[in-house]
């Protein structure tokens, strides 16, 4: 899954286990609701994935917590995202420099149900390059992940209908007119990561 992010991101997955919820710091227990035990759990998981990551960059003991929104808050001078399923949590991280933000999601490596497919999807998506079975899933989890990267720096609520994914291209357009490059991978799940590019203009 490493070879998915691109130069500069370390990316990271493990599956979800029993207990997982003590392996977060004592703020950010705090930050997660204690009435949602499955969220703690699989909170936990995500930032022990974060946390590592974090250490590789020399960022160590950093709190991850919690926004009301749900977003997590990263230490000064590193972006990141956080995703899990029923089973599997991923961490997305990296310094602030050529990539503005980035978003990760993971879903099950299944066939995305109709009724949801034709809530995500759009006549403008491609996907096309995809494995036709998981084609719907990845175009799922490219949108969830798209949000996640844009949001931070647009400030602006997307539906499913406002963002085009063309996996044939590897790329992704808001309807604010902001572009996400994707990357993605189906083993063990299926993940995607997208990310903004800093403006070099």
């Amino acid at each position: 899954m490493a070879a998915i992010a691109p130069s500069g991101v370390r990316i990271g997955c493990r599956l979800i286990r029993e207990g997982d919820e003590a392996h977060l710091l004592p703020g950010e227990a705090h930050s997660i609701p204690a009435r949602q035990p499955g969220m703690r759990r699989a909170s936990g998981a995500a930032r022990w994935i974060a946390h590592g990551l974090l250490a590789e960059l020399g960022v160590g003991d950093a709190a991850i917590l919690r926004t009301p929104s749900g977003a997590p808050v990263w230490p000064e001078g590193i972006m990141g995202s956080l995703a899990h399923d029923d089973d599997m949590a991923v961490a997305a991280v990296a310094p602030i420099g050529d990539i503005a933000s980035l978003g990760i999601d993971v879903e099950p490596a299944q066939p995305l149900p109709d009724d949801i497919l034709a809530l995500v999807t759009t006549f403008a998506d491609r996907t096309d390059a995809a494995d036709r079975h998981l084609a719907g899933r990845i175009l799922f989890a490219a949108k969830e992940a798209v949000y996640k990267a844009v949001y931070p720096l647009d400030r602006e609520v997307l539906g499913y209908e406002d963002i085009t994914v063309d996996l044939n291209a590897g790329h992704a357009t808001t309807k604010t007119g902001r572009k996400a490059r994707l990357a993605y991978c189906v083993a063990p799940r299926v993940v995607v990561l997208a990310f903004v590019e800093k403006d070099r203009g």
